[in-house]
């Protein structure tokens, strides 16, 4: 189980190697404000904290456990008490205590998310179905067989914020899922249900928010400053676990599908599973794999080796078979204009990633290289084959890298 599981700082182990460990028992600590807590997902013995591949590449530490198979909850698991008589702090303190994390993507801490400044009073909370991306399709059915808990748990994250409206927004191609929360809505004031477009990127939260109030975020800022907080469902739905049952975040719903899978499905997995595993229990490869994308296939992560780890914020793992993987050699840019049209940020895609390319951080920087959302629009329309994105990331992370170096 990786200590990076999530943005903001790695996890602190808890345990040592040859300790024995229950299910649930928290294996590590946050190291900063935004950073979240690790529990184990299976009973048995520390067998290594050493570092281990990680899906983003390079190696980070992780924690190793060898299962017993005894599935034996750890102490003091079990139901926090009835929403109404848990207090805003409370809640928020079963949040962080569970390690609870975005599970749209972001992996952001939710216990910090719903913990705004006070100079940034919230008036929505935005509970996130759109899922736009191809493949992906564990919130739609989280939406439809778990709908009382995403109820449940966004009616817990608006206690937390102090909210009196949930605006839950699902994409139009999703009825199933839009039906079942009107239900909700037609005995609940509190919720409000929006049928949305399908398109991409959809999802992505400063765009949502737009989208459904009006509210344009400012450039380098987030839906809080516009007084909206935006969570995705699959998280609403862990919280309700995490206060109904006790349970941490040791588990997700994730699609594995592709043309390059046999058995495409969408599936329970604990974190920290090898993605082998998972591509094993839906009935292995069809054909020789091409590549293999830890989430969906235009944000997703070509992975290197799957014995990478399921982490908290993986959504799905996509299997390309070798005959439909391209390698393309880009050529000179032709002046389009395309990746600026698809933009949905509104930026000059071509400009900051030429500016990346040719090491001009603070160039970049200016024409709004942090305002990026890392949509791949701007690559994927591209008809000269140019790495848009990759230069784009690239200069956010040396962009950020420089920002903690001068404090």
């Amino acid at each position: 189980m990786s200590l990076q599981q999530h943005t903001g700082g790695p996890s602190k182990p808890l345990v040592e190697v040859g300790q024995e460990v229950k299910l649930g028992q928290k294996i590590a600590d946050g190291s900063s404000f935004i950073s979240a807590a690790l529990h184990a997902s299976v009973a048995g013995k520390v067998v290594e904290i050493a570092p281990h591949p990680h899906p983003a590449g390079g190696e980070v530490t992780a924690i190793v456990i060898e299962n017993d198979g005894s599935d034996e909850w750890a102490e003091g698991i079990g139901p926090k008490g009835s929403l109404e008589s848990l207090s805003p702090e409370q809640i928020r303190e079963i949040v962080k205590e569970a390690g609870i994390v975005g599970l749209g993507g972001a992996a952001f801490p939710t216990h910090v998310k719903i913990n705004p400044p006070p100079d940034k009073p919230i008036e929505y909370l935005v509970l996130n179905g759109c899922e736009c991306e191809a493949y992906l399709t564990t919130d739609h059915r989280l939406m439809i067989e778990r709908t009382e808990d995403i109820a449940f748990g966004g009616k817990a994250l608006a206690k937390a914020l102090g909210v009196k409206k949930v605006i839950v927004g699902v994409e139009r191609n999703k009825p199933e899922a839009i039906a079942a929360f009107q239900e909700i809505a037609a005995r609940d004031d509190l919720f409000q249900v929006e049928s949305l477009e399908v398109k991409y990127p959809q999802g992505a939260e400063k765009q949502l928010v737009y989208c459904l109030l009006g509210r344009e975020v400012p450039s380098r800022g987030l839906p809080a400053d516009v007084g909206v907080v935006v969570q995705n469902v699959a998280t609403a739905a862990a919280v309700a676990d995490a206060i109904n049952k006790g349970w941490p975040l040791i588990k997700r719903v994730i699609t594995v599908s592709g043309t390059g899978v046999q058995e495409p499905k969408n599936v329970e997995v604990r974190v920290g599973t090898p993605v082998k595993d998972a591509i094993e229990f839906a009935g292995g490869y069809n054909g020789t794999p091409g590549k293999v994308l830890m989430g969906g296939p235009m944000t997703g992560i070509a992975v290197h080796t799957t014995e990478v780890p399921v982490m908290k914020g993986t959504s799905g793992i996509i299997v390309v078979p070798r005959e439909d993987v391209k390698q393309y050699d880009p050529s000179p840019c032709i002046r389009c204009g395309r990746c600026v049209d698809a933009c949905p940020a509104y930026l000059m895609p071509v400009t900051i990633a030429n500016f990346a390319e040719k090491g001009m951080l603070q160039e970049a920087d200016q024409y709004g290289a942090m305002d990026c959302i890392e949509c791949g629009c701007c690559t994927y329309v591209c008809p000269a084959k140019r790495f848009l994105l990759h230069w784009i990331q690239l200069a956010k992370h040396q962009l950020l890298a420089l920002k903690r170096q001068n404090g």
